[in-house]
């Protein structure tokens, strides 16, 4: 396993990091598993653990309190909030939520604590500058150490660091958003914003719902509790459309980086996670697993290298800053929705 700087601070993160969504009963149902699966994790190297509240509604971050309670010290703690957790006043990104829901996660993760706490994503109908000052609240009461985003636009990260410079207030150190070898279009700004202001950034999704496994096969269905199962709870909002889904581009593209998996030597796992690591703008790749065998073939990508003639030819195939068929980066400004278009 290898470490890099996180951002502008001086912690040092595993170029992995253990995502938890699949732990809970919308994912792996069986705790003690999971609680494996998390152990395993950081006897390989992996000293980062990213989850959120809205995570099978609290139980991945329970899991994974269990879990790291002999070893806290040693682990780097994220969590996110932004999504429903309840009514209507337990959501969002306001001053309000964000003081009980992070006081939600301490209590689930049985710390006292996160070291980086991330909104889940951009809340459009919240002035910024609220969120930001009750997070820098956080920060000064010592509950949370760092502030991240996660699926920002780039115009609204750059935004975020106007609007903490303006009120001498904690800034974003760290942005999440989704990129894989299908999901390039932040290539364009994201990371190019990111960059900027020294930012670290740990995607999602790398293997693109797993796509970039091979899992999905032309003309049969997907594989029953995989990401693109239609009964799955994670396949909405996932892609726009079940034509997306069996876009023949898809399988396309699958089949041209297998080639060059087999080129290089490598699997095409290991392929798709090494090309998101490659970027300099990268600090650790999120990985997903809800087996085992999953952790282990992440683990097994950590340390591979993709030469040049690779990454050219994952760019002809995939264009750098395009992005396949059904992508969704959800940072759709609700102005463009149907209803805030109709001119009556």
């Amino acid at each position: 396993m290898r470490y890099r700087r996180f951002g502008t601070t001086g912690v040092e993160v595993s170029t992995q990091c253990l995502g938890t969504m699949n732990f809970g009963r919308l994912g792996s149902t069986d705790p003690d598993d999971n609680v494996r699966i998390i152990n395993r994790a950081l006897d390989g190297g992996i000293n980062f653990i990213d989850t959120a509240d809205v995570y099978s509604h609290g139980e991945s971050e329970e899991i994974i309190g269990r879990a790291v309670k002999s070893r806290r010290d040693d682990v780097v703690l994220a969590t996110k909030c932004f999504f429903p957790m309840g009514d209507r006043l337990q959501r969002g990104s306001s001053r309000r939520w964000i003081t009980q829901a992070v006081e939600g996660s301490l209590r689930r993760l049985g710390t006292d604590r996160i070291d980086l706490y991330q909104m889940h994503k951009l809340d459009w109908n919240t002035d910024l500058e609220e969120t930001l000052g009750a997070l820098t609240d956080l920060v000064h009461q010592g509950k949370v150490l760092y502030l991240g985003s996660s699926s920002f636009p780039a115009d609204w990260i750059v935004e975020a660091q106007w609007a903490a410079a303006r009120r001498g207030g904690e800034r974003f150190v760290c942005e999440q958003p989704q990129y894989s070898i299908f999901a390039r279009s932040i290539e364009q700004d994201v990371l190019p914003a990111c960059q900027r202001h020294r930012m670290a950034v740990i995607p999602w999704s790398p293997l693109a719902g797993g796509w970039l496994t091979g899992k999905y096969q032309r003309g049969q269905e997907p594989p029953a509790g995989s990401r693109y199962d239609p009964t799955s709870p994670f396949m909405q909002g996932t892609v726009s459309s079940a034509e997306d889904r069996s876009s023949p581009a898809r399988f396309d593209a699958v089949d041209a980086l297998r080639g060059v998996a087999d080129q290089a030597g490598i699997t095409l796992t290991e392929l798709a996670m090494a090309f998101v690591s490659s970027h300099p703008a990268i600090t650790s790749t999120i990985i997903g697993p809800r087996t085992m065998k999953h952790l282990e073939d992440a683990l097994n990508a950590a340390d591979v290298d993709l030469d040049a003639d690779a990454l050219d030819a994952i760019d002809k195939i995939v264009p750098p800053g395009t992005d396949m068929p059904g992508i969704d980066h959800f940072t759709q400004h609700p102005a463009l929705l149907p209803a805030a278009r109709r001119r009556l």
